[in-house]
């Protein structure tokens, strides 16, 4: 049995990283299409373009990668029941579960594999690439929105209107507060700077209040004794989907310690752990498909099913986890419906194939 494990694994692995190098290839090719309009802006160039898109290739695979599976499943799975390798292998008595669990067992390999991906070398290649054309681009700053970012830090309440690269920061908006809740203290600074000891606040003008009146004064420089850091600050910029799920349980976990919204990071958080499941599901719901299909269904014809239902997959997820922030449904709900939806079709078209 496990010779026949490894080559039903080895017929879909190898259909599957060949769909997944061309929707690569292919997405790799649109995505640097579109930073074509921006070369000649500030100081970005063709190759600092080129440097952005390669940078992108970890997080374009882990994103692809349900799609491929299927399409790989469907065509390595497909092929094999074409050149009527299953009918043997199904006379010489091996069960359909068995042959399932050899199916599932591909699932597991390219589980591991693409986990080493989206949670390893995407976010930090996607951080290098974001940065590479924010700098050649001038974007001198970030603004979360209109307000700017709001958070609590221990007793005060800290607004930064803009994130500016090399751990700086424009416009803070320090308020503090006494035992009694009562505003104590009122900050701000134009600018601030992290170093190894910390953040130092620049051009600073504090009031202060007291029963004995208000007071004002101004400083060139003062430091700052913050909980917010340069690395939690730097997953503001980047869209909750593309972090991974260490920097994203980190980040939550200071938004609940901080009365910060985790409402978009718990939905981005359950996508990322109901992932592996969909995975899963995607390859399994090949098996029911290619052994329900006639023998004459082309390969064209496959990539073309497998296509349509990844894309439908993608699609759902998105929608999904968009209503769930916007009606506020609970995050492992909205992000676990598209992935239960699909494997529980793959289940009853199992269940209902011989």
């Amino acid at each position: 049995m496990k010779i026949l494990d490894r080559y039903i694994a080895w017929s879909i692995l190898a259909a599957t990283f060949t769909v997944l190098a061309v929707l690569v290839a292919i997405f790799t090719f649109f995505a640097f299409i579109d930073q074509l309009e921006d070369i000649g802006r500030g100081t970005y160039t063709l190759m600092k373009a080129a440097s952005f898109v390669a940078l992108m290739l970890p997080t374009l695979t882990y994103q692809l990668f349900p799609m491929a599976a299927l399409i790989g499943a469907l065509i390595g799975f497909g092929t094999l029941m074409r050149n009527g390798e299953i009918i043997v292998i199904r006379a010489a008595g091996v069960t359909k579960n068995r042959l399932v669990l050899s199916v599932l067992k591909s699932a597991w390999v390219m589980l591991v594999i693409v986990l080493l991906v989206g949670e390893g070398l995407a976010p930090p290649t996607l951080r290098m690439a974001e940065d590479i054309r924010d700098r050649a681009l001038d974007k001198r700053g970030y603004m979360p929105n209109e307000s700017g970012f709001w958070s609590r830090d221990g007793k005060s309440y800290v607004n930064i209107r803009e994130i500016l690269p090399d751990d700086r920061l424009r416009d803070v908006y320090i308020y503090d507060f006494d035992d009694l809740n009562r505003l104590s203290a009122s900050t701000y600074a134009e600018g601030a700077r992290y170093t190894d000891d910390g953040w130092i606040l620049e051009n600073i003008s504090r009031t202060e209040l007291d029963d004995n009146g208000i007071r004002a004064r101004h400083e060139t420089e003062a430091a700052w004794d913050s909980i917010i850091k340069p690395d939690l600050l730097a997953m503001v910029k980047i869209n909750p989907d593309r972090l991974g799920i260490v920097s994203l349980v980190r980040y939550l976990r200071f938004l609940n310690q901080n009365a910060g919204d985790p409402q978009r990071y718990e939905h981005a958080l359950w996508r990322k752990l109901s992932y592996p499941l969909g995975l899963v599901a995607m390859v399994l719901l090949a098996v029911p498909m290619v052994l329900r299909a006639d023998r004459s269904v082309s390969v064209g014809q496959r990539v073309l099913i497998g296509a349509m239902i990844g894309l439908g997959f993608h699609l759902l997820n998105q929608t999904a986890g968009h209503l769930g922030v916007v009606y506020e449904v609970p995050a492992v709900l909205s992000a676990g419906t598209p992935t239960l939806v699909m494997l529980a079709a793959a289940l009853v078209l199992l269940a209902r194939t011989r």
